[in-house]
């Protein structure tokens, strides 16, 4: 058997499929598309605050095992190879989709012309580098920015335009922010500290279309005022800051060059009939698994790669790890259990790990949501949640609240075990819940059913 017969390809050179290679060694041949450095994209939030250089994100260099600027265009099952965009041909043993997930663009009214895919000059998606770039680059102090969607990405997406000095305005169709993670009482909590950060938040609240206007660069340069030269006490990006994240030794620097539209955005219309001014709009709706590949390939196919507890597809020598893959009816678009399923899924091809002939190599991942949102000066508000936050009936739940420090905790039990929790503004605790809900263990000692409360005072009952 020749050495190309049994290298492992990864599709993917994201979180997810770096870990893998990095945990296999070997043969193994990582197709990236992007053209970065590889990165974290859990820091995404904090380069465009301005917080880190883009450089900060860094994951560790993969070696040659990382082909970057290279996208996989076609899997022939058959023969067992990739075909690239660049005409190169990948043979495989095992192939590994790691091709992660795209973000969701709304079908509004505007955001598109007709048979076009190009979208208005001031309107992001907010998913790559080159997304935070770009938006990096067109925000300042003053600027007014509208964020689509009030969820995990909307929040943190706002949070840091606020930072940067911009006017920002959170629509929100839900009725509150973060209703996947957070319940009612932990989110009027995150309305308060975004709205004492400058956000204007709308919930509620149905985006039904985008004011456009044909794009003049004089224009649009008025539009968004010039960065001050003194302090704004805010944080602006950092210099060179398209530069320095391409930048390699013995290879030009490459500038990200703007994505100019036809069209210019100037406000967002909404389904009551009031409009918001806008000079940037940041769609944060969610993201949809990258499917594509694998679906043309024949393979199965929901809302993501359909995969066993080894990880496999319907082929057998393909697997899916991270953001596409879809397990036991689940997709988790979530960095924790990327890493976790390509752990599990290296110890499976690795022959060390755990298998189907006894305990599964992948049963789930119990995701763990964590958040920190700061105000200039300001005591910054850290969030965790874990599991069922919304109590069933029968149920038991307990919560502490300090509104003078701005905390709350809450965990819900059902029976005598951990099903969910969230806190804010102080996790001192949260190991040990989220260790216990985890565990799945009983909340038992030797003196009968824990004390509940206990469970949230700091040291987390340890």
């Amino acid at each position: 058997m020749t050495s190309e017969q049994q290298r492992v390809v990864v599709i993917g050179g994201g979180l997810a499929g770096l870990r893998l290679a990095a945990r296999l060694g070997g043969d193994v041949r990582v197709l990236g598309e992007e053209e970065h450095v590889p990165y974290n994209r859990v820091l995404l939030a904090e380069v465009l605050a301005g917080r880190y250089a883009p450089e900060v994100t860094a994951l560790p260099a993969p070696g040659p095992a990382l082909r970057r600027g290279v996208r996989a265009v076609r899997i022939d099952r058959a023969e067992q190879v990739v075909h690239c965009d660049d005409g190169t041909v990948e043979r495989y043993g095992t192939l590994v989709l790691a091709t992660g997930s795209n973000p969701v663009l709304p079908p509004l009214r505007g955001l598109f012309e007709p048979e076009g895919r190009e979208l208005p000059a001031g309107v992001h998606a907010f998913r790559t580098m080159d997304d935070c770039l770009a938006l990096s680059a067109a925000v300042r102090p003053g600027v007014r920015a509208v964020v689509i969607g009030g969820g995990l990405l909307g929040v943190s997406a706002a949070r840091a335009l606020a930072e940067r000095g911009a006017q920002v305005v959170l629509a929100q169709q839900g009725e509150r922010l973060m209703e996947r993670q957070l319940d009612t009482e932990a989110s009027a909590l995150l309305h308060e500290h975004l709205t004492a950060m400058g956000v204007e938040i709308h919930t509620e609240c149905r985006v039904r279309g985008l004011s456009t206007t044909p794009s003049d660069s004089r224009a649009s340069l008025r539009a968004i005022p010039p960065h001050p030269a003194g302090g704004t006490g805010q944080n602006p990006a950092p210099p060179a800051f398209e530069e320095r994240v391409r930048a390699e030794p013995g290879k030009p620097r490459r500038v990200p060059a703007p994505t100019q539209g036809p069209r210019r955005v100037t406000g967002v219309e909404l389904a009551d009939g009031y409009r918001l001014d806008a000079d940037l709009v940041v769609l944060a709706c969610g993201v949809r698994p990258r499917t594509g590949l694998a679906q043309a390939a024949g393979l199965g196919i929901r809302t993501g790669i359909l995969v066993d507890d080894e990880l496999r597809t319907s082929d057998p020598r393909i697997h899916a790890v991270g953001d596409c893959a879809e397990h036991a009816g689940r997709v988790y678009g979530l960095a924790g259990p990327a890493l976790e399923q390509a752990d599990a899924l290296a110890g499976v091809l690795l022959g060390t790990g755990k298998g189907l002939d006894q305990d599964p190599a992948y049963n789930g991942t119990r995701a763990l949501t964590r958040l920190t949102l700061t105000a200039g000066g300001d005591r910054p508000l850290d969030l965790a949640a874990f599991g069922e936050t919304t109590a069933l009936p029968g149920d038991d739940v307990v919560r502490l609240t300090d509104a003078t420090r701005r905390t709350y905790r809450k965990v819900v039990i059902r029976g005598d075990r951990l099903v969910g929790g969230v806190l804010l503004g102080e996790l001192s605790s949260v190991g040990a819940l989220a260790r216990s809900w985890e565990d799945g263990a009983p909340l038992t000692d030797r003196h009968g059913l824990t004390d509940l409360h206990h469970l949230l005072t700091d040291d987390g009952g340890s």
